[in-house]
């Protein structure tokens, strides 16, 4: 803990050469992409895309799990989306699942989770994508299969979001979904037309 306190009031001194940039965030935030992914520290959306600060407006859990769209029920992945697409006016959604992730590992592994009531309840909404795969529990510890099946499975959810549904449809959002290797740094794209993932 005291090590990362140094590095943060040393933060200011670090970046003294763009203080501009970081005065101009006072007026406002304009990114074009909200990158939804896992709270997994493993995995740093910036470091992954070299994106620099302002430029994506991240939202982020347990297993990259977008709730389904629910009238009147609050949630904060609910009021992120809304807030990103109708606040910020994104362009892009991006959907990232990860390697080795032990949300998606946990369900498709048919995991006791009793003991994480919490958990338990929270992964219950990314059964309904892997449940074939729990007749044959993984033997590859990466995961690639469950977690595409995941990903895929979260961008439908989506496009239950009427923002999302409406966005997409006038042309004025884009959704995409990456897998992301936290063992090798490589990334595949959904190749929705084919419904496959690749590096392309």
């Amino acid at each position: 803990m005291d090590d990362l306190l140094k590095r943060a009031r040393s933060f200011r001194h670090r970046i003294a050469r763009e203080k501009e940039i970081f005065r101009s965030f006072a007026l406002g935030q304009s990114p074009a992409t909200l990158f939804i992914t896992c709270s997994d520290s493993r995995v740093v959306p910036t470091l992954i895309t070299a994106a620099a600060p302002g430029e994506l407006f991240e939202l982020r859990n347990a297993g990259n799990i977008v709730p389904p769209y629910r009238p009147g029920y609050r949630t904060g992945e609910a009021a992120t989306i809304e807030y990103a697409v109708e606040v910020l006016k994104v362009r892009d959604i991006i959907v990232c699942g990860h390697s080795h992730c032990g949300a998606v590992g946990a369900v498709a592994r048919g995991e006791d989770l009793t003991h994480l009531p919490s958990v338990a309840e929270w992964v219950d909404f990314a059964r309904p994508a892997l449940t074939g795969l729990l007749d044959i529990p993984p033997k590859d510890p990466a995961l690639p299969d469950a977690v595409q099946r995941h990903v895929t499975a979260q961008l439908m959810t989506l496009r239950g979001y009427p923002q999302i549904e409406r966005g997409t449809a006038e042309g004025q959002l884009s959704l995409h979904g990456w897998f992301y290797r936290v063992d090798t740094g490589d990334l595949w794209e959904l190749d929705e037309t084919r419904g496959v993932f690749g590096q392309y």
